[in-house]
């Protein structure tokens, strides 16, 4: 497994979480990672992306200006605060040859953390 995710757990709306995933292999500097959702019934979800040499980001609109994607060494961390209980999902990340915002563009993916927003 190249990609392992962590972090998830049950948070009151408000609240703060940070998820990890932890990326093995070697990762080109044109890659990109990424953190995707999936609700229960619904498609898996872009939430962010960094590219992994220029460490350029990229935001889903309903994430903006409350979730963080950064990466350090071979880690890429999404911290989310002002959670919401529609931020309810398990999360993925993905590593893609390129920046993506679909599933189909990232080839590689760890298994889900599930995140749990009360209200």
């Amino acid at each position: 497994v190249q990609l392992q995710a962590s972090g998830g757990g049950l948070v009151q709306a408000g609240g703060s979480l940070r998820l990890s995933c932890a990326v093995g292999g070697r990762t080109f500097s044109s890659a990109a990672v990424g953190w995707f959702r999936q609700a229960p019934g619904k498609e898996r979800d872009f939430v962010a992306a960094i590219r992994w040499g220029r460490r350029s980001t990229y935001y889903a609109d309903a994430v903006k200006g409350r979730f963080t994607i950064s990466r350090d060494y071979n880690t890429v961390y999404l911290q989310m605060n002002s959670l919401k209980p529609e931020d309810t999902a398990v999360y993925y990340c993905a590593r893609g040859a390129d920046l993506g915002y679909a599933p189909a563009d990232y080839k590689e993916w760890g298994q889900g953390t599930l995140v749990t927003v009360s209200s």
